[in-house]
């Protein structure tokens, strides 16, 4: 048994939105609980979909944050009201493919001693139709484990955890555009155990607005902090650390055309 965890705020598209639950409940394996976390005060249009969903499925629940908290915070209150073991996260502009939650489950049976189940996803623009990279990760727990002194080694929006593991942690914390990858650096110095499933379980949105948000000096700042926190924690070395900060920073600061070549062509 299992729930999904998603968080839904004013900006997201009610298309977008409805697309993302319509996937959840076309899957070859049907989830046992869906959590909705609202994330504030929502369009008119999402709380008429949301609404729908209610109305179609009894598992179907909503949270009502009545001011923005923000992603880490507003999952670590969804987690709270997940009634099972298992979690799936999802976010509400991606398109979960029909097999993803039965793939993920049976490595959870099949080794009971991991923790983190994550996948590959397809990045598109417009459709599903028109994918214009791939994110692949490494498989295996020791390849994750370096992977992450590097970058993050898993795709948020298609992880599957146990929630004690994550609660044991420290839960999701506040730490803006980082909120997963912090998570994650904190779980594998707890114990935790990870795998990858080497293929695509999900339709990743991807739009040039995207790697424009991915730039800029406030970028800049929190990318520092966040490496600040990897080197004071003793998970990577100082040299690692100088490596990761010069990488980042020209990264952040180059041209948007040249930021989504280098992910679509070169990170990917």
């Amino acid at each position: 048994m299992f729930s999904v965890l998603l968080s839904v705020y004013i900006r997201e598209l009610p298309e977008n939105l409805n697309q993302s639950l319509y996937s959840i409940f076309c899957q070859s394996l049907q989830p046992d609980e869906v959590i909705v976390v609202e994330d504030g005060k929502l369009t008119s249009e999402s709380y008429e979909i949301l609404d729908l969903y209610k109305q179609k499925y009894t598992i179907f629940k909503t949270v009502s944050l009545p001011v923005n908290q923000g992603l880490g915070k507003a999952l670590n209150e969804g987690l709270k009201h997940c009634s099972h073991a298992l979690v799936a996260r999802m976010d509400t502009d991606d398109i979960a493919k029909p097999e993803r939650f039965e793939k993920q489950v049976k490595i959870f049976q099949k080794h009971p001693e991991v923790d983190v189940v994550g996948s590959w996803i397809d990045e598109f623009e417009g459709d599903i139709s028109h994918v214009v990279s791939v994110r692949r990760l490494p498989e295996c727990h020791e390849d994750i484990l370096s992977f992450a002194k590097k970058r993050n080694p898993i795709n948020h929006p298609v992880v599957m955890f146990r929630k004690g593991a994550v609660f044991a942690a420290g839960g999701y914390q506040h730490f803006p555009l980082f909120e997963d990858y912090y998570l994650w650096v904190r779980m594998l110095m707890n114990g935790a155990r990870f795998y990858n499933i080497q293929e695509s379980l999900l339709y990743f949105r991807s739009s040039p607005d995207m790697f424009k948000r991915r730039g800029g000096l406030k970028y800049v700042g929190t990318e520092v902090r966040f490496q600040n926190f990897l080197l004071r924690s003793h998970f990577i070395s100082f040299p690692r650390y100088v490596q990761n900060v010069i990488i980042r920073v020209v990264t952040r600061i180059m041209p948007n055309r040249w930021r989504a070549f280098l992910y679509k062509k070169k990170l990917r």
